[in-house]
């Protein structure tokens, strides 16, 4: 009886001491950071700073207790709030904030927890944000001065925030816009300002367009003019060069040029085959088919076997060929 009480007392000694040990032993992480609170007083901060290691920890149990934060950056994201500028534009604003708990015995006492802190936070960025970009155009903060007034917003956080215990590492806005029912508006104007333009452009290059014809048509004119006056001038140096060609043929030999000419009127005046004359056979015309020297007395000589040399057989004769 007594053994069993001894073996019964033994294993309950045994059980405390394990759970003294289990609860009196800890560990903070590389990236953790502890408080020690000893009946509500804060006895240690451990592995805020290169002093004290991560690793195994020992309090005394059921009297002290620990309160693991955090060491990486936390992610804050706000929501789209609406905001005026400064020209009273209305604009939509996303923007996202990272941070990280840099005095963990300040934040215990301020806040206490990751998430009463990130209300705190957002609190005080969404007033930076109202602060700086009513005091900014629109222009300024969706091209020519964001990355200034990103700054400027993050030290505006980055004081009011020191009372928490931490620090603002980063702050973007990702997106601003204009709200839903002016982005329609401004598209409208948009279009009517391009369709504008376009317009201009083609007029402009309409009137140029029609310059440029005009200027075509002119010199067009000019070059066809003075075309026309070098083909006269070379057409008339040609028919002077060719009466003077001519006349210098027909000093040296009349006969010959006379039968010459006589010859061209032939082939121009019987071309075709359905070409009439109503001639005379005695006509000087065709004085050169009744002699080969072209004598007009005897052009008009009748063939052999009819009357009377000269004697005609009738007032007009057709040819034809």
């Amino acid at each position: 009886m007594n053994g069993n009480a001894l073996r019964t007392g033994l294993v309950v000694l045994v059980a405390a001491i394990a759970v003294g040990l289990y609860a009196s032993v800890f560990t903070v992480g590389q990236m953790q950071q502890a408080l020690v609170l000893q009946l509500g007083r804060v006895r240690a901060v451990l592995n805020q700073t290169g002093e004290d290691r991560p690793g195994l920890y020992f309090k005394v149990p059921f009297v002290e207790n620990v309160i693991i934060f955090d060491k990486r950056v936390l992610d804050l994201d706000l929501p789209v709030q609406a905001l005026l500028t400064a020209d009273r534009q209305n604009l939509e604003v996303d923007a996202f904030a990272r941070y990280r708990i840099v005095d963990p015995l300040r934040f215990y006492q301020s806040v206490g927890n990751i998430g009463l802190a990130n209300q705190r936070l957002a609190s005080f960025t969404n007033s930076a944000l109202r602060n700086v970009l009513a005091r900014s155009t629109r222009d300024a903060i969706v091209k020519t001065d964001r990355m200034r007034l990103m700054n400027e917003i993050q030290e505006d956080v980055n004081r009011q925030s020191k009372s928490l215990g931490v620090e603002i590492v980063d702050l973007r806005m990702t997106r601003v816009d204009l709200p839903a029912q002016n982005s329609s508006a401004v598209y409208e104007r948009m279009k009517t300002e391009r369709k504008r333009e376009a317009a201009d452009v083609r007029a402009n290059g309409e009137q140029i367009a029609q310059t440029i014809r005009a200027r075509a048509d002119r010199d067009v004119t000019v070059i066809l003019a003075e075309a026309n006056q070098k083909s006269e001038q070379l057409r008339g140096q040609g028919d002077a060069d060719r009466n003077r060609i001519l006349a210098e043929a027909f000093s040296k030999d009349p006969d010959f040029f006379s039968f010459y000419r006589s010859m061209q009127a032939y082939e121009t005046g019987l071309k075709g085959s359905d070409t009439r004359l109503v001639i005379s056979p005695n006509s000087d015309f065709f004085r050169y088919f009744g002699d080969p020297q072209g004598r007009a007395g005897q052009a008009g000589t009748a063939p052999r076997g009819t009357g009377e040399p000269g004697a005609s057989t009738g007032s007009t004769a057709g040819a034809s060929r």
